[in-house]
Parts: C-alpha cells; structure tokens; sequence
C-alpha cells in the first residue's frame, strides 16, 4: 500500500521550516567552534609545558584559530547561500579545526595524569587518525566553488579521481595500525601515549599491502591537490560576467597564500601554524566574498596589483638576504663572527641601502612604468603635444605618452572624423581584448581610450585611474582640438566647393536664362524700331512680346534673388517674413501664432536666413504631415542665441519612423551656424521643432 503524498500546500510549510533552519545551523556552529577554541585556550593555559614537550605537541589554539577564521564566513555562507555546498565545506571545516584544535590541547593534557583522563584515546584517534581528513578539506573546495557543483562532462570524471586520490591517505591512516604508521615515518611513538587505545578504528592489514599503499598514497595526495587547480583553470578560462570575478577572487586567495607560505619559508620559525592559520582564514573570505558579493570591490586591479607588489616585494626581500649573505660570507674568514656580523651591517647599511631605494625604483619603472611619477607622465604629454601639428600626430602622441607611462604594449585612440567616420591612433600591436575608457571633453565624449584587457600591467589601482584620468583630460583636449582641426579643414573644403558650387549655377542662370532672354529683347526692339513708320501693328505686337521676355526675364532676376535672400526679410522683418510664409502655406484653414521678441528684428544676416529656412522647412512638414488645426511660432532670443520654436497640434512623428530630407535639412542648417536643432513629440500629443543658432552676442545686435 502506497503512502499518499502531502499536497502541496502542505509541504511548502515543511520547505520554508528546513529554509529557516538552515541559517540557524550556521550561527549554532559558529557559537559552537567559538566554545571550542576558548577550551582549548583554556587548556592550553592549564597544560604544563613538560606535558607538551613529552607529547611533542604544540598549542591546540593556533589550530583551533583557522576554525576561528572559517566559522564567519561558513555562517553567512549558510545565511546567504544555503544551497551552495561551498557553504557547508567552509562551515564544516570551521568545526573541524576548531575540534581538532580541542582534540590536540585535551590530548596534551590528559596523558599527563596516571591513568589518563577520560577521552585521551578519543582525541588521540582524531588528531592521529581522523585529522588526516582535513586534507580533502582543500581540494574538495576547489572542486565545488564558485557554484556548489561538480564540473560537467570530462571534468567531472577529472574531479573525482581528484577526490579519490586525497581520499585513499585519510582512509589508511584511519585504518592502518599505529606501529606500521610509525615504522613508514620512521618514528617513535612518545611514550604518554603508550597507554592508550591507539587502533580504535584499525584493520589487520598485513604490512606487504599497506606499505605500498601508502608508498602510493602521499604522490597520489599530491595529485588531488593539482587536478583541483586544472579543474579551477578550466573554469576560469571558460567564466564571464560575475562568475568571472567569482573565480578571480579564488585565484586571489591562492597568489595571498602563495605570498604568506613563501614569506614563511623565507623567514622561517615556529610560527608555520599561524602563517597557514592566516592563509586559510584570507581563502575563507575571498571564497565569501567570491559568492556573495562578487563586485565589492575591482577584483582584477585587487590580483593585478597584488601580483606586481607582491612579486617585487619578495624580489627585493631575496635580494636582501642575498646581499646580506654574500657580504657575510666574504667577510667571515677575516673577523670573528660578532665583529664579521658588525661589519657586514655597516657595509650594507652604508653601500646598498641607498642603491636599493634607486633599484628599487627602477625595476618598479620597469615593471608599471612611469606611473609613480605623474608629474613627468603629465608635462611629458604636453611637450609632445606641443611639438605635434598634424591631428594624427597629436594623438599618436597622447597613445606614446599612456604605454610608456602605463607599460602597457598597446594603447589606442579613437576620435570622430568629419562623415561619420572614427580616426584611430594606435602604439604597438593590438590585442584580442581591449578595454574602452570614455574620452569626454565638456560633458560631450569626442572619443575612447584603447587599452588591453588582460594582463598585469592592464590592472589599475586608485592612483592609477588618478593619473589616467590626469591623461585622458589632455588627450580629451588633444582629441577634441583634432577633432575639430579635422572638422575645420573638411568645413573650409564645403564652403570652397558651394561657393564654386553657388557661382556656377548663378553663371548658368544669367548665361542660360537671363542673357539670351535679354539679348532677344534687344533683338525685337531693333525689330520694332525697323517696323514702327512702315507697319505700326506689327511694331507694337512686336514690342509686347518684347515686354514679355523682359516680364520673364525679370521674374528670373527675383528667384534669383530670393535664393541668396528671400527679399521679405528685408520688406517685411523675420517676424513677419514667418507669418507670410506660413499663410501661404498652411492655408486659412490653420490658425498660425507668431510671436517675436524685439531683438529678433536686429539679427545677423546669416542668422536671419536660417531661421527663415528652418522655420518655412518645419511649416512645410506640418503642412504634408501634421493635420494640424493650429501652428505656434515663436522666435526668442536668450544668451546672445535666437531660439526658433514651431509647435502644432497634429498627429506627431511614429517613434519608429526613419528621418527625412526635411528633418535632416533642419539640423544641417542650425549646424552650419553651429547651434542645434531638435525635433519632438510630447506626450499630449503634436510636434515641437526647436532650434537654437548663435546670433553673435548682443554687440552684433546693436
């Protein structure tokens, strides 16, 4: 008989309960390895130091500490990210240390009484026999992060021979008797211990088995530490986005460990304990941090710049010792050692300290280039500048000075040209990823900084965004001064080609049109004057068609003339120019406004032609377009520019629809005086074209 099953809304209750509990389990284990480690310091305080001595053990605390150090992070993993399994690796390896910790510091201090007290055979099979598996503790994390799953595919199958690799230590070292142990490490076991169960969890293996075993299992240990790290490589490369940063932030942890693990062995004393406590406590918060908020800070400036100062700092630490060696060594065979060690200090203090600071700063010009001296890197950029003439000069210039003040092996860039199109400036090879930085000049982006993606040199502290945007402030001004050399010369080159443009077609009108129409004026008037005594009819018919040609010719001289100016400009002002023009167009059947400000009678030529243009273009719009009922013009002028408002009330422009002639015509010719036009459409509905032309100041209104 089968049990029938909760419906639903019964076992969301049940889902939201085991939700909620689970946060709960992180801060219990988080009071819980709290607890752990003060008994340990506890007994740590009470052990005598003979009891640790014949034990061979050291403090419990400095264990107990790496729990300290993961039990935050593993209860705000539990809090945050439930579902993760990294968060139940992190929280478990929390107690695990912290009860390892405990095990250590108990051991110690229960093997010093006669019997031992209750528990020292428990915790001697912890810290000798169960500790062995806080070695999967590493890879198994490695494994899992950022997502909590096992990698897919081959990878998986990579990722559990890992597993099984670090597995097979713990479990012979669990199951493999005490003397065999001991005979593989070549050790004996101390004698407070003699008197305990030491093969609680042992087999009767034979010892021609788990030698070899064991012989195998410490490489294959190695082996799940370094699959783990291909498997991490393989996520790396194949991450973007947040999940990206999420595996920077591992590698992060693994070049700080790097850094802590060689400063240990550089200088090395009885402190290891702490230098890995301190490890595993940094890993435990770029692991936090990796999964919970990925974007705290710039994780690929925090590697970068932890690499470059990183590595120069044990580079000149090792160069330290070295020199420190060599002198000692040389000086050794001359004086004792006390004076030797003096002399050795005096030397190095008076010859290679003030050679250090200037090697020092040299490898780091070097490696990050001149960027820690922003001064230079500014007023180099400016004597280059000013030897440049060419726009494409100016900014090869701007590019030379960023790599060589950066060290980075490519640096482009890009302004706007005249057409739409982008002038590029590029200093060495380009990469297959760049970055892009915004070049703005007056709140207007006139073009964009090229820089690799990857690389150290690519990452950027504080400072160096500082003095970047140092730079880019220059190259802004470099880039706009080109853009608009390049502007100038192209509007030198439209303005010679429509004057030529314009004088050819005025030669074309008068030669075609007015010159032969006149020239048979006078050919008729010499008729009638040859036809008036004998034929008077046919002079003066004669003489009509003679006063026709010149009607024509005439009515040619004044669209003439209207081209160059519209002669209502000059009869009848702008204002009423406007008003004219939108009679004739739109008809009595639209109700037109215009309103004017006095100063608009007082306008530039050139300022007057093209609102007269922009507003006639906008009128003719409504009149194919809008279905409009009423037009509003206004013409006002406001800090030295004439602003031109045509409104109606019609049926607007679809968003999707692509510009016209008209409307492109409309911006050409406010940018021809360098103002602006723009069109829209308001949500009550009509069209609003509004364009603003410099008028030149008042000075020229006068």
């Amino acid at each position: 008989m089968r049990t029938p099953r909760p419906p639903a809304a019964a076992a969301e209750p049940a889902r939201a309960g085991r939700r909620s509990l689970v946060p709960a389990l992180g801060w219990i284990g988080l009071a819980v390895t709290f607890a752990a480690v003060a008994a340990t310091v506890l007994l740590d305080v009470v052990t005598p130091q003979a009891a640790r001595d014949a034990t061979e053990s050291g403090l419990g605390w400095e264990i107990g500490l790496s729990g300290v150090l993961l039990a935050v992070p593993g209860a705000l993993l539990l809090q945050r990210a439930p579902r993760n399994a990294v968060s139940w690796v992190v929280a478990g390896m929390a107690l695990f240390w912290a009860f390892d910790g405990l095990a250590s510091s108990w051991l110690a201090y229960a093997v010093q009484f006669d019997p031992p007290l209750a528990g020292a055979s428990l915790a001697f099979w912890f810290v000798q026999r169960f500790g062995a598996w806080l070695l999967i503790g590493l890879p198994l994390l490695l494994l899992l992060y950022p997502d909590g799953r096992l990698p897919g595919g081959r990878w998986r199958t990579v990722s559990l021979v890992a597993l099984g690799c670090t597995a097979l230590l713990p479990v012979l070292i669990v199951t493999t008797p005490a003397d065999l142990l001991d005979e593989r490490a070549g050790q004996t076991m101390p004698e407070p211990y003699l008197g305990l169960n030491l093969d609680a969890t042992s087999l009767p293996l034979p010892e021609g088995l788990v030698m070899p075993l064991l012989q195998v299992a410490f490489p294959l240990s190695a082996l799940g530490i370094l699959l783990p790290l291909a498997v991490v490589v393989h996520r790396l490369r194949a991450a973007s986005g947040d999940d990206r940063r999420r595996m920077h932030w591992l590698l992060w942890a693994g070049v700080v460990d790097a850094l802590v693990m060689t400063a240990a062995l550089v200088f090395p004393s009885s402190t290891i304990s702490l230098d890995l406590t301190v490890a595993i406590g940094l890993t435990g918060l770029a692991v936090t941090v990796g999964i919970l908020r990925p974007r705290l800070v710039d994780i690929d400036r925090l590697l970068g710049g932890t690499l470059v100062y990183g590595g120069l700092a044990v580079g000149v630490v090792v160069l330290d010792l070295a020199v420190l060696a060599l002198a000692g060594a040389f000086l050794d065979d001359r004086f004792d050692e006390r004076n030797a060690l003096v002399v050795t200090l005096m030397l190095v203090a008076i010859v290679y300290v003030p050679l250090r600071a200037a090697l020092w700063r040299v490898v780091r010009r070097w490696v990050l280039g001149q960027r820690e001296d922003p001064y230079r890197v500014v007023s180099g950029l400016a004597e280059r500048l000013e030897r440049s003439d060419a726009p494409e000069e100016q900014l090869m210039a701007v590019a030379a000075s960023v790599a060589e003040a950066f060290r980075s092996p490519y640096v482009g860039v890009e302004v706007g040209a005249p057409g739409g199109q982008q002038l590029l400036a590029e200093h060495g090879r380009r990469p297959a990823a760049v970055q892009t930085l915004p070049i703005a000049y007056r709140g207007e982006q006139v073009g964009r900084l090229l820089l690799p993606r990857d690389g150290v040199r690519a990452q950027l502290v504080t400072r160096d965004e500082q003095l970047l945007a140092d730079v880019v402030r220059q190259a802004a001004a470099a880039a706009r001064a080109s853009s608009l050399a390049l502007q100038l010369q192209s509007s030198r080159e439209q303005l010679v080609a429509a004057r030529e443009e314009e004088r050819r077609r005025l030669r074309r009108d008068l030669h075609d049109g007015l010159g032969p129409s006149l020239g048979a004026v006078v050919l008729r008037i010499d008729t009638a004057r040859n036809l008036a005594a004998d034929h008077p009819e046919e002079a003066d018919r004669v003489l009509r068609q003679a006063r026709d040609d010149v009607a024509a010719a005439l009515a040619d001289v004044r669209r003439l003339v209207h081209d160059l100016r519209p002669p209502a400009l000059d009869d009848l002002g702008l204002a009423g120019a406007v008003h004219q023009q939108a009679e004739r167009v739109l008809g009595p059947q639209v109700t037109v406004a215009v309103s004017a400000a006095p100063e608009a009678d007082r306008l530039p030529a050139a300022v007057e032609v093209a609102a007269y243009r922009i507003a006639s273009e906008a009128l003719a719009n409504v009149a194919r377009h809008a279905c409009a009922t009423r037009v509003s013009i206004a013409l006002q002028c406001a800090a030295g520019s004439l602003v031109v408002t045509v409104t109606d009330d019609g049926v607007g422009i679809a968003r999707d629809a692509p510009a016209g002639v008209g409307l492109v015509s409309l911006r050409e010719r406010a940018a021809e005086l360098g103002g602006t036009c723009t069109v829209e459409c308001p949500p009550e509905g009509g069209t609003v074209v509004r364009a603003v032309l410099p008028a030149g100041g008042e000075e020229q209104h006068a």
